[in-house]
């Protein structure tokens, strides 16, 4: 009887097929941001943040803003400068932008027919969030770009963004993509109005800025809520430049 409820224990795996395995998701990558005016643009990233400058290996329009050789502000276009949204995407990292895709459809997700490739070796593909947000999963090239260390930073930590249903993008990030839980807060004690979840295979996150239903997130308001965070060593040092004397 041991055998054979053993063999019945197994066959649906050897039916069906076994369950499709998450391949990892190590990072954030970069965030992507429309801007209707390219030189204020280059003058904050560039000036301001330190940040270096670069071609678009994805997009002919768009220019790079590098903080390492692996993340990046990525700046395109604004197809309508009068609209109040300025998020074209964020991006993580995973190593296998193939498995990744196969296993988004095994879930029943809607995905591209094809991954595409930048003219840096990179491979990647867009999906829409829960809420119409796009989300990119990137794998990087074999070989990196050769970029300066940033002065100010050289790590973006996390990316966020607006949403309003809660359930319906943890359902997709928590459920699907295995994001883990980090932290919450707000701006009252009784009510979580950021909510942070980490990548499944890395320390950067992600963060909810969660918009309630009956609010309009004007360009001000959407321009503060969709971010993203460069981590400091020291954040009064960054702010007000180091000591001396």
């Amino acid at each position: 009887m041991k055998r054979l409820f053993l063999t019945l224990a197994l066959m649906p795996a050897a039916i069906f097929g076994a369950e499709p395995v998450r391949p990892p998701i190590t990072a954030v990558s970069h965030i992507a941001l429309y801007s209707a005016d390219p030189v204020a643009a280059e003058r904050f990233y560039a000036h301001d943040l330190g940040a270096r400058k670069g071609e678009d290996p994805e997009n002919p329009k768009g220019v790079r803003y590098y903080v390492s050789p692996s993340q990046f502000v990525e700046i395109l276009p604004a197809p309508d400068v009068a609209a109040a949204n300025r998020l074209d995407h964020v991006a993580f990292v995973t190593p296998d932008a193939k498995a990744m895709l196969a296993y988004l459809a095994a879930r029943r997700w809607k995905v591209p027919a094809k991954l595409s490739e930048g003219k840096d070796g990179s491979v990647c593909f867009m999906v829409d969030d829960p809420e119409g947000r796009r989300v990119e999963f990137l794998q990087q090239p074999k070989s990196l770009p050769d970029m300066p260390a940033d002065p100010l930073s050289a790590h973006i930590i996390h990316v966020g963004y607006i949403i309003r249903d809660r359930a319906a993008e943890d359902r997709f990030f928590r459920d699907v993509l295995g994001f883990r839980p980090y932290w919450f807060g707000g701006m009252r004690d009784d009510q979580a109005s950021w909510i942070s979840q980490q990548v499944p295979d890395g320390s950067d996150w992600l963060e909810y800025m969660v918009v309630g239903p009956g609010e309009k997130a004007d360009r001000r308001l959407a321009g503060i809520l969709d971010h993203f965070a460069l981590g400091v060593g020291n954040a009064e040092a960054a702010y007000y430049g180091p000591v001396t004397g």
